[in-house]
């Protein structure tokens, strides 16, 4: 069946939704806001439900189910957004519930995680539905990248889950899920200068000891593009910083507390290597931790990735302000202090012929003599 989104799941009544971690169902969501909750230590780290009868505690739920619904859709932000959202039958939805609605229809799949929704008499299992199983289409990786309508002829060809990886999957850049050699890789476009600035990015992470994502240069119809491999599994998922945020914020727990005891050196390596390459890009839901699915616990922080908007406000040595933290400091304040802590673990030599224009090499090779005197 082609891709569309059931609106009237949401429209003429749901009675009740499961939040599912592969066939495990986590909890149980009415449509009056009443939960029951079956597996605590596998809920989502953004979503909080409470037990209870009070009309406060109702509502609560379903604005924290919707919440969490719509972090898994894709923004409005994202380039080639509208075409998505047209592909499937979708409205360009505002709110919190009109995003749930989006995800509800591709029953909440996402490549990042194993999480996804069930309505009230459905029988079907993960193994039927999940991403990782099943082929990509090209003809949805064309809207995603190119921002291209699917033709008529094209449109029975189309799954609902051919959409789910692209729609669910975060950022503002243009990118789109694409199997291929029986791998799963994550293509992004932009502009030549977003591509350039990832691959060369990417290079430089290699001379460094730290856990990074690999770009590598490819082509989608003859326009270039990066590409990495998928980094979570069935048996590996991801969970953002922001999610985190939700996490500890609900059990009043200090967050970057948390992360310092979790991976200190993946922290401090983040840092660094954002001030060197010029970074501007790590948000709170551009990094964050893997989970084992066998537990939902936490692990150490995945590798660094997106380096698309890499050697942005690279005209300083100061550098943008630092984003992973809640204090108010330069990129170079960070990475001072990261070197302090861990030293820089520069594992070989960057090459000048490396970089795409003199400006940018200075600049690079300015800012890791700063790094370099302050590890002496």
């Amino acid at each position: 069946m082609g891709i569309t989104v059931k609106r009237e799941k949401m429209k003429k009544g749901w009675k009740h939704f499961d939040i599912m971690h592969k066939n495990r169902r986590v909890a149980r969501i009415y449509e009056d806001g009443k939960c029951t909750i079956s597996y605590p230590s596998f809920m989502p780290y953004n979503l909080y439900l409470e037990k209870g009868e009070d009309l406060d505690t109702r509502i609560n739920n379903l604005n924290s189910f919707y919440y969490w619904c719509s972090s898994r859709v894709l923004t409005l932000g994202r380039k080639y957004a509208k075409e998505i959202l047209n592909a499937i039958g979708a409205n360009q939805a505002i709110t919190d519930k009109d995003r749930a609605m989006i995800a509800v229809s591709y029953h909440g799949l996402s490549l990042t995680d194993v999480y996804w929704i069930r309505s009230a008499k459905e029988t079907v299992d993960f193994e039927q539905l999940s991403l990782y199983n099943h082929s990509l289409s090209d003809t949805f990786a064309n809207v995603s990248l190119r921002g291209k309508d699917i033709t008529l002829q094209n449109a029975h060809l189309v799954m609902s889950r051919d959409a789910a990886g692209d729609v669910g999957t975060p950022g503002v850049a243009p990118k789109a899920w694409v199997r291929k050699d029986g791998e799963i890789y994550l293509f992004k476009d932009g502009d030549e200068r977003d591509v350039e600035a990832e691959l060369l990015a990417s290079r430089i992470l290699s001379c460094f000891k730290v856990n990074y994502v690999p770009y590598e240069e490819d082509f989608f119809e003859g326009v270039k593009v990066s590409k990495c491999k998928i980094i979570t599994s069935p048996e590996k998922s991801i969970v953002s910083y922001e999610f985190v945020d939700v996490y500890c914020t609900n059990r009043d727990m200090d967050k970057l507390d948390f992360v310092l005891k979790k991976d200190p050196y993946s922290y401090y390596m983040m840092n660094i290597l954002d001030y060197l390459v010029g970074n501007t890009d790590r948000h709170w839901g551009n990094w964050g931790f893997y989970v084992d699915n066998d537990t939902n616990k936490l692990q150490v922080l995945y590798p660094m990735m997106d380096f698309n908007k890499a050697f942005s406000a690279y005209d300083t040595l100061d550098g943008a302000l630092c984003q992973t933290t809640d204090r108010k400091i330069t990129q170079r304040e960070a990475a001072l202090e990261a070197v302090c802590k861990i030293g820089l673990n520069q594992s070989s030599e960057i090459k000048d012929d490396w970089f795409f224009d003199e400006e940018t090499r200075k600049m690079f090779f300015r800012r890791l003599e700063v790094l370099q005197k302050a590890s002496l």
